[in-house]
Order: C-alpha cells, then structure tokens, then sequence
C-alpha cells in the first residue's frame, strides 16, 4: 500500500472560512474526507499535517524518511522564503508535489515565486481546491518512483 502525507502549511487551518472568493468555501475537513474516499479504493493510505509553524513542518517532513511514499504539500506563505522546508524535501528525497489553491503567478509580486518548487517533481496552482485531489490522482495514476 502506498503511503501518502498531505501537508498545509500556515493559515490553511482556516479553509472555508477566510477568502472565501480565493479559497473556497469548503473546510479542509470536507476536502480530506473526500480524497479519503478516493484513496481508498486506489490502494492509498492517506495522512495528513497541518502547523502554522515552519519548524514543525520541517520536523514532520524529515520524520517521513522511510515511512511515505509521497507528499503533497501546501506550504501557504512559506512557499515564498523557506529555504528549511526546500532542504528538508531535498534532504529526504521523498518524492513531492506542491499545490496552491490560488494561481500565486497572478498575485502580488511576492507570491509569484517559489523556493519550495525547486525541490519537487512539479506543482499545480490555481485550479482550486481539487488542486489536492489532481494531485493524489497523479500519484496513482502516472507517477512511478525511479
């Protein structure tokens, strides 16, 4: 069985409940127990994480080594300057892909830029909140481990 971790970063505890013209309306919640339904009958198991705190981040991604197959993961804000969550990707070489609710290219300035993309396989941004559920489908459906 396929073990895949989905992390969100800061404020993504918040779904459904800030921006709702940007995020949407449905709660993380909501979304989690639908990809759970769709994982399990794609031989998935499916965990999930979410901190506002980029240490904690970093700690759960480096406590995956050995144990996930994958990550999918939303870093928030911290997509735009955390170098620690770049390395600890690059450091345990699990197999990730960064997702973004919003199209950040088309944002402020500050957000069009990713320091996070460099260490993944590839990224999906702006196609909403089934940016999490394309995700998961390229992991079972396209994406092999060399």
């Amino acid at each position: 069985m396929k073990k895949v971790l989905i992390i969100n970063g800061p404020n993504l505890n918040m779904l459904g409940k800030r921006q709702e013209d940007i995020y949407g309306s449905k709660s993380f919640d909501d979304v989690y127990s639908d990809l759970q339904k769709y994982s399990s009958g794609k031989n998935i198991e499916l965990f999930y994480f979410q901190s506002n705190i980029e240490g904690e981040i970093v700690n759960k991604i480096q406590d995956s080594m050995g144990k996930i197959d994958n990550i999918i993961i939303n870093p928030g804000a911290l997509t735009h300057y955390s170098y620690s969550i770049h390395d600890a990707l690059t450091a345990v070489k699990i197999p990730a892909i960064e997702v973004h609710i919003s199209n950040i290219f088309t944002r402020e300035e500050w957000r069009q830029k990713s320091v996070i993309s460099p260490a993944v396989i590839g990224i999906i941004s702006g196609l909403g909140i089934s940016v999490y559920k394309l995700a998961l489908i390229f992991i079972t459906e396209f994406y092999s481990k060399k």
